[in-house]
């Protein structure tokens, strides 16, 4: 599956019958957000809203509301395909190939790798309409508001690009994004996000302005990839070419230093000065409480390009379950294999929605020696945005992470509370409003797994009660002679 732009995932969706047309009017001031509730969490479509009041741009939302449509979006039938996928990327880069025909396919595969670089065009889909200056009003595009005690109107599905003022590399981020005005938005750059960084180092830099530019929509791949945790100096546009196969094609933009999706639906182009900071928020955040207002950077739009017919592509946050807790578990299965690279003895992980991601990590161990649940708790911690994961929970291998009710079992069972639960303290997220103090705070780590001799246990951890296989076999071949 290979999608040019969102309107090929569009149209793919609505062949496998998981897209609506929503002609109705509708008002892009809370009604769309209820609308989208509740069909995210009766496992409904992805919606397009044809009809927004105010606006003759239509309104893409849902699109990722389901495991099927989020790996159909990153190329593949299965979240398990992809994992696949990954995992023989990995391969190739463990270990030197042994033998002459190894060493052929990991040259046809570097060779591949070199492929999904991104490549830049001279003309784009997203430069058909160009509007400068005076002329750039945000208000004409269908932007939501999203809960009743927002501050305003939020972009939330965007990517943010910029580049390392001292390295030049680029980043490529979702930061929601406040519209205060026509030429004037609130950017959401948290504190141990990339984006920010680029902002410090141009405020200590002195370099008197930071260029940015903020692309809507594109093909699903290259949208997702903003969301994703990746290593600082991994360009985002690379790891999109290889979820898609396919190099993600890119333009230079118009009044900013930058590159942008050539693909795009609508691109905003402006900078941040340092220093120029506004108080931004609230937001009806993912944690499914208002993130509370604060001071954030400035980001002032100098030109907006986009389709002649361009598509607004949204997303909604919230009480869990949401649309951005399916792009999460994506999230969660890819950098599994590469957690298992530094922790092998990791056998299975689950972030399940009640924990908005950086709440609640259960993770599944094989244990050979006293302690090393333990040592996998730390070492998560110290992987990093895992570190901003507010409680882990360690199991042993044999357990079903993915099975909350398992797990529950497991750990009321095997806890002794002053052996098994210990603390550590360092940052937090941004969003956390349960700790005393901003960013920084307590976390838990839970050791739930079966304890021996070397940990301080010398009773004898008891067996679980299991059926024997004859008689399960017997009742198996019986079972219908039962009248049951």
């Amino acid at each position: 599956m290979k999608y040019k732009d969102l309107r090929d995932f569009i149209s793919f969706l609505e062949s496998r019958g998981e897209l609506r047309r929503v002609t109705e009017p509708v008002t892009w001031d809370l009604e769309i957000t209820e609308i989208c509730d509740r069909v995210v969490k009766s496992g409904g479509p992805a919606l397009l809203f044809e009809n927004v009041e105010g606006s003759n741009i239509p309104v893409l939302i849902n699109m990722y509301g389901s495991e099927r449509r989020m790996a159909w979006a990153l190329g593949s039938e299965s979240l398990d395909d992809l994992v696949g996928r990954v995992k023989d990327l990995l391969g190739l880069m463990q270990g030197p190939p042994q033998g002459i025909m190894d060493k052929l396919r990991s040259l046809g595969q570097l060779m591949k790798m070199a492929s999904y670089q991104p490549k830049v065009v001279k003309n784009a889909p997203c430069q058909e309409v160009v509007v400068e200056g005076a002329g750039v009003d945000l208000n004409r595009f269908p932007i939501l508001k999203c809960w009743p005690e927002d501050a305003g109107r939020y972009i939330t599905l965007p990517l943010v690009i910029t580049k390392d003022p001292v390295t030049g590399v680029r980043n490529v981020g979702t930061y929601r994004i406040q519209v205060f005005d026509g030429r004037t938005c609130g950017m959401h750059w948290q504190t141990h996000k990339v984006g920010t960084q680029h902002y410090r180092a141009s405020q200590e830099g002195g370099l008197g302005r930071l260029d940015v530019a903020v692309a809507l929509g594109g093909d699903p791949a290259s949208i997702w990839t903003g969301s994703a945790p990746l290593p600082p100096n991994m360009d985002e546009m690379m790891a999109a070419g290889f979820l898609r196969g396919e190099a993600v094609e890119m333009v230079k933009a118009k009044t900013v230093d930058l590159e942008v999706p050539a693909h795009a639906e609508i691109v905003l182009e402006g900078y941040v000065t340092p220093g120029d900071e506004r108080v931004e928020g609230p937001f009806g955040d993912h944690t499914g409480y208002y993130s509370m207002a604060d001071v954030y950077p400035v980001f002032h739009v100098t030109c907006v390009t986009h389709r002649r017919d361009p598509i607004y592509p949204t997303t909604i946050v919230g009480r869990p379950p949401m649309e951005d807790y399916y792009m999460g578990k994506v999230t969660e299965r890819i950098f599994l294999p590469i957690i298992q690279m530094v922790l092998p003895e990791v056998v299975d992980m689950n972030m399940p929605a009640e924990g908005v991601f950086h709440n609640l990590v259960i993770v599944s161990v094989k244990k050979e020696y006293p302690g090393q649940a333990r040592k996998v708790i730390h070492g998560l911690w110290g992987l990093g945005l895992m570190t901003l994961a507010k409680a882990i929970i360690a199991v042993d291998h044999s357990v079903n992470v993915h099975d909350l009710s398992e797990v529950a079992w497991r750990v009321t069972n095997n806890l002794d509370a002053s052996r098994d639960i210990f603390f550590a303290t360092g940052p937090v997220d941004d969003l956390d409003h349960a700790s005393p103090t901003p960013k920084f705070g307590s976390k838990v780590g839970i050791d739930a797994t079966a304890k021996g001799p070397g940990e301080g246990y010398h009773r004898g951890w008891p067996p679980d009660i299991v059926m024997s296989g004859e008689m399960k076999a017997l009742v198996d071949a019986k079972w219908s002679r039962y009248g049951l």
